[in-house]
């Protein structure tokens, strides 16, 4: 009884905790096209302004791959009123933090300041957005610090390259096919006027969301919105055609070898819906049930009991036009990779056959209210999520009923979503190896 009452409680507690976590914001558009969301949170001496531009690697040249992640970093090279080497020196002497990322569908900017520093915020990423120095002197300089991220996370790393080797074999013809950083000797020949034209193309306002998230009185904040942002001039439409895939209907096999490791990994990789659509979440639960963590079906099974793994991952690619389910394994000992891919086939089969226990339903149910509630514990975090959901899922208010997404999953979608997408004949087999050296 004691511990009926304490799990009682502790669901009364989570629901309330969770029902309590509703993000309030407001959102409209200025008449250059820039969408604004506002959220107001007076608890803390804080505020995030973050810009999210609805460009990543997707929308580049074939040609002329790793745009979007270079201008990442060329647009903290200065503007027309932001001396070069100013950037950081601004937001530091104001108490700031900031940083940026890109990916397959957008690109994002942010800073966290004390509140009485929002008008800093804003007055940098109108900056950035209105004044930019697409210079040579710039361009020069980040060539030099794309290709050193490259050689240190990518050609350096041990298993650094799996990303892309996955992308190139998941697709043939959709622009993911292709890793963010893109191609050093596409940027190496591109000239300027290819950068300028990138700028022109895709940085303009009606390309983008800002987002003000914290401490901040609203009337003062939609003026200072207003004058920062309102005079910058709408840019012309942007084209976008959406490249299908072809269903992949025989396996994949890809190999792989990287001189940076000694044991060899093996991976699957599935090709899967849109982050937007319903069964990209039910493959959501389906990762966390099987290869999410320590508690994860398939890291017991292989590392705890059997013992023939050294490490069990899933890797996430959630993304606009399609995602990803991948899940890999290093062998340890006498295994072999085939061992590993026996056992994670022998549990998508399971997956596919049965029903999960409504225990392990339970557990994948508190895992995904944690993490909403993780999500959304911070401003910055906040801001983020209104951002991606305005932008990347069409729906701003996603940042409070998405959990009620998942809990309206059941068992038996989750067998039915497994049977549809993760099928052997659908997916792509990565043997990633250690380079062979060859004998004196």
């Amino acid at each position: 009884m004691k511990r009926y009452l304490l799990s009682l409680l502790f669901i009364c507690a989570t629901g309330w905790l969770i029902n309590a976590q509703e993000v309030v914001f407001e959102e409209y558009n200025l008449d250059n096209g820039l969408h604004v969301i506002l959220h107001q949170d007076n608890t803390a001496p804080v505020v995030t302004t973050a810009v999210m531009y609805h460009v990543g690697s997707k929308d580049e040249d074939a040609e002329k791959t790793g745009f979007a992640h270079f201008f990442e970093h060329l647009l903290f090279e200065g503007t027309k009123n932001i001396e070069r080497g100013e950037w950081d020196k601004i937001v530091a002497s104001n108490g700031g933090s900031h940083n940026a990322n890109t990916f397959l569908d957008r690109t994002y900017y942010y800073e966290t300041f004390p509140s009485n520093s929002l008008e800093v915020g804003l007055w940098l990423e109108s900056e950035r957005l209105l004044h930019p120095i697409i210079g040579q002197v710039g361009v020069d300089t980040q060539k030099e610090v794309v290709q050193e991220e490259r050689r240190l996370r990518v050609d350096n790393s041990p298993y650094g390259a799996f990303f892309e080797v996955l992308l190139k074999n998941l697709y043939k013809k959709h622009p993911y096919r292709w890793g963010v950083i893109g191609s050093l000797d596409h940027l190496a020949s591109a000239t300027l006027d290819d950068f300028k034209h990138f700028n022109k193309t895709f940085y303009v306002p009606n390309n983008a969301v800002l987002v003000v998230a914290g401490d901040i009185d609203v009337p003062k904040t939609k003026k200072m919105i207003s004058d920062y942002f309102g005079p910058i001039p709408k840019g012309a439409e942007i084209p976008r055609n959406k490249v299908v895939e072809d269903p992949i209907v025989n396996t994949v096999q890809a190999t792989y070898y990287d001189p940076n490791i000694q044991i060899p990994a093996i991976l699957l990789a599935y090709r899967t819906p849109g982050q937007a659509e319903r069964d990209a979440y039910v493959i959501d639960m389906i990762s966390a049930y099987l290869s999410d963590g320590e508690s994860s079906k398939l890291y017991k099974k292989l590392v705890d009991e059997k013992k023939i793994a050294l490490q069990i991952f899933s890797v996430p690619i959630n993304a606009e036009d399609y995602s990803s389910y991948v899940v890999g394994g290093l062998p340890v000992g006498e295994n072999s990779i085939q061992d590993i891919k026996n056992e994670i086939d022998a549990e998508i089969l399971k997956i596919q056959t049965d029903l999960i226990s409504e225990k392990d339903y339970q557990k994948l149910q508190n895992k995904f209210e944690n993490n909403f509630v993780n999500a959304n514990s911070s401003i910055s975090g906040i801001a983020n999520s209104l951002a991606e959901n305005y932008m990347l899922r069409g729906d701003t208010n996603l940042i409070n009923t998405q959990i009620d997404i998942y809990r309206s999953i059941t068992r038996e979608e989750i067998r039915d979503v497994a049977k549809k997408y993760l099928k052997a004949n659908q997916r792509v087999e990565l043997e990633y190896l250690p380079e062979q050296k060859e004998a004196n």
